[in-house]
């Protein structure tokens, strides 16, 4: 997980991605809240990053940063914003040692005596080196994530890479992994560690003389690859609720317009921030699998319950921590208010019915299988050969009415009354786009 924060790389490449060429250089600044300046020294250093992380790849495998910008109906390949999590998960000096360290232990066991050895003597001249204490440090991090393991229990403690399993596979059980590995990362939230070890699995892969992108067997989309650009804060946040720990923020709202405030530093080019800053109880971390959207959900002192879209986040810090009761009080209220949430809502509980209708022909219905797939709580009842009823009491209906909308001509609202009139009301409208001129 990356150790910088590196929210204006963040929002750029969101920007980048989902508006593409829409924009000029200093409509990007305006839209960002730097100058054309800062834009341009952030774009040079992006792809400063791609250059550095290809560097070992042959040419023909290498990603220019246009690339990546390129839309494909089909991609599943690396997400944009992936190797942010690569490039500044590190200090550029750290990132020497543990390659040296990593690579070290391919082939052999050593203890931190022999790999201080290896370091003083495969170091740059121009990096400090490091002493037995900071390689005791790096082992102890690297075998608690889980790529080296200690192989006696005696001092000295000798090291080597755990890579067992990949060791134990074939060549066409590595590629049934990496099929595997593909289809859940880009299916599953969170899904940066999956990326990580598809990455793994690709060059191991390429190691062996297999080329993982000729063997796929598949293709597929999901809509939205950019829900990984709010991963990077998921680990920060999830560490201060499991800390009971509250956090605060400068929230940018996405309905401003503003996407990122720098950190004020000099006062005599001091701006105004577009942003609020709050400091909330973390108490839920919600994903909408709909418009691919994090939900942050934390408790105010002064405001109560309070909901954030996660893009919105910007320069988090953690703050003072509370005692367990206060936080199991304020999570057991929450929780009581989004019992009959479809999303996030809290608002006032509303009995919604809808009659739905099953496909004319014959086969797999779909509609049925969806309604049970994505209904949550709501109740079915067969009402005919050709239609059922579905019947959920909600908080509010403005987070469930895009669902029912999606069904089209499937889906009738039946209840309450003023509902089913703005269906009607919408469905009209539509109509009339499609008269006859």
């Amino acid at each position: 997980m990356a150790r910088e924060s590196f929210d204006k790389e963040i929002q750029f490449l969101r920007m980048l991605s989902l508006a593409g060429g829409a924009y000029s250089r200093q409509q990007f600044a305006d839209r960002l809240g730097i100058s054309v300046h800062t834009y341009d020294k952030t774009l040079r250093n992006l792809k400063g990053m791609v250059t550095v992380l290809q560097q070992d790849l042959p040419t023909e495998q290498g990603t220019e940063l246009s690339e990546w910008l390129r839309y494909n109906y089909y991609e599943s390949a690396d997400p944009l914003l992936l190797f942010l999590f690569r490039a500044k998960s590190l200090k550029e000096t750290e990132s020497i040692r543990l390659t040296l360290l990593l690579t070290a232990l391919q082939t052999q066991e050593l203890t931190a005596k022999d790999l201080q050895d290896v370091c003083s003597e495969q170091m740059p001249t121009d990096c400090p080196m490091p002493d037995e204490k900071t390689i005791r440090g790096d082992l102890k991090y690297l075998e608690e994530v889980g790529v080296i393991l200690r192989v006696n229990e005696g001092r000295p403690y000798r090291y080597k890479a755990a890579n067992d399993l990949i060791d134990q596979l074939s060549g066409d059980q590595l590629l049934d992994l990496y099929d595997y590995v593909d289809v859940i990362a880009n299916t599953q939230t969170p899904s940066v560690q999956g990326y990580l070890l598809r990455d793994t699995l690709k060059k191991v892969l390429r190691k062996r003389g297999y080329n993982p992108e000729a063997t796929e067997t598949h293709r597929y989309k999901y809509n939205y690859h950019s829900r990984i650009l709010d991963e990077a804060h998921l680990y920060t946040i999830f560490a201060a609720i499991q800390q009971r720990k509250k956090i605060k923020f400068l929230y940018l709202s996405p309905k401003k317009g503003k996407n990122y405030a720098s950190q004020n530093t000099n006062p005599l080019f001091e701006r105004e921030t577009r942003g609020v800053t709050e400091t909330v109880l973390p108490l839920r971390v919600i994903y909408d699998h709909q418009y691919g959207r994090w939900y942050l959900i934390g408790h105010n002192s002064r405001m109560g319950i309070m909901k954030f879209r996660m893009e919105g986040l910007t320069q988090i810090e953690e703050g003072d921590t509370v005692e367990e009761s206060e936080f199991a009080q304020k999570l057991s209220n929450l929780e009581e208010q989004m019992t009959n949430s479809w999303v996030i809502d809290t608002t006032r509980a509303i009995k919604m019915v809808a009659r739905f209708y099953n496909p004319n022909r014959s086969g797999v219905n779909f509609i049925r299988e969806r309604v049970e797939a994505q209904g949550q709580w709501g109740v079915i009842t067969e009402e005919s050969d050709s239609t059922f009823l579905y019947e959920i009491t909600v908080n509010g209906i403005y987070e469930i009415k895009p669902w029912l909308r999606s069904f089209g001509s499937s889906c009738e609202v039946l209840e309450p009354p003023w509902l089913r009139k703005q269906f009607i009301a919408e469905w009209k409208e539509i109509h009339s786009y499609y008269e006859s001129i």
